[in-house]
């Protein structure tokens, strides 16, 4: 007597309806079972998910791929790694040496939008997406005719990191590229927090999140299209959050700066 085919040898027409969904989805669906407990299969596959999790959060940043000319690179109160996952709070303040280095590049003239790169939960993620969001970001806040500050490159830090950073820049928004909390399934999601009027204390209801950044999410592309519709509307409505809804499909993402 043959043995009964696995699912992936099964034809369409056998698979059943939570199968068929599992080519549509990286969620842990359709497991099926092996009497009370998963399949072997399953179960290497879950480690394996699991393991790429807790390096996403583990891994030190090394952004010198990100590095130019002009970027700084800044540091939280965070000590290491593990200060960093115990101790939220100090990844949202900058530490003494970096707020005195934004304080000496700070100009009469401050720029109006400032691009933050950082590792966040998952310095694979920043590593992995956040240049192709930039190549795409940072020529078109140019086109829009927008100053731009030097890319700030940042270790240990949270979302509110960056709204120190732009107080100290005295810019008027600031876009922070950050590596999302890690799932099972996506240990490489880059979030991007939109924040108008920064400023330490700033309520995360005042921001925008374009969240999910990579391959098997948002197209980098389309997000930083998002990000550029974002920042016009916000420094045409004074407001960033809540108040901000992204109708750049409804727009046909137009980016051009209205008058006035």
């Amino acid at each position: 007597m043959s043995e009964k085919p696995t699912p992936l040898e099964l034809t369409p027409l056998e698979l059943t309806p939570w199968e068929r969904l599992r080519a549509y989805t990286d969620a842990r669906i359709a497991l099926g079972r092996a009497g009370t407990s998963l399949p072997t299969a399953e179960l290497l596959r879950f480690g394996q998910a699991h393991a790429l999790a807790r390096d996403a959060v583990l891994t030190e940043a090394d952004f010198s791929r990100l590095v130019n000319s002009q970027s700084l690179h800044i540091r939280s109160r965070a000590a290491h790694r593990s200060e960093y996952l115990r101790r939220p709070d100090l990844g949202r303040r900058l530490h003494p040496e970096s707020a005195t280095l934004l304080l000496a590049a700070r100009t009469d003239l401050p720029p109006e939008v400032l691009v933050v790169v950082s590792d966040g939960l998952s310095a694979v993620a920043a590593q992995s997406h956040a240049q192709a969001v930039l190549n795409v970001l940072l020529p078109g806040l140019q086109a829009l005719g927008l100053s731009v500050a030097p890319l700030l490159l940042a270790t240990q830090a949270r979302v509110a990191l960056a709204d120190e950073a732009a107080e100290l820049l005295g810019v008027r928004l600031v876009i922070h590229l950050i590596g999302e909390r890690p799932g099972l399934s996506s240990p490489d999601s880059l979030g991007a927090y939109l924040t108008c009027d920064p400023k330490p204390g700033t309520l995360d209801s005042a921001r925008n999140c374009v969240s999910n950044i990579r391959p098997a999410g948002l197209d980098a592309g389309v997000a930083a299209r998002r990000l550029l519709y974002l920042t016009v509307e916000a420094l045409r409505r004074g407001l960033s959050g809540v108040g901000l809804k992204d109708d750049s499909v409804e727009a046909g993402e137009t980016l051009e700066l209205e008058s006035g």
